[in-house]
């Protein structure tokens, strides 16, 4: 794949995701866009002790994380906002 070709639905299906645990009101949890603009395309709000399942796909290739919460990847588990 030279990086210009759209992934089969396989490979979107089972592509990376994050787990986020809000640990107070009001995280916000944003997804940005692919492409040469990056742009927010969705935003979620999580109050204490909420999780989101977020995946990474051909239209989503960031999240950012607004707030104190604990998130797990295939890389590990950290925190935000302290």
């Amino acid at each position: 794949m030279t990086g210009r070709e759209r992934p089969d639905e396989a490979e979107v299906v089972l592509g990376d995701f994050v787990v986020i645990k809000a640990m107070e009101d009001g995280v916000t949890v944003m997804g940005l866009t692919r492409g040469p603009e990056t742009r927010f395309h969705h935003t979620e709000k999580l109050d204490r002790g909420e999780v989101m399942i977020a995946q990474f796909t051909w239209h989503t290739s960031a999240i950012k994380i607004r707030g104190r919460a604990e998130i797990w990847t295939r890389h590990g588990h950290l925190e935000s906002g302290r």
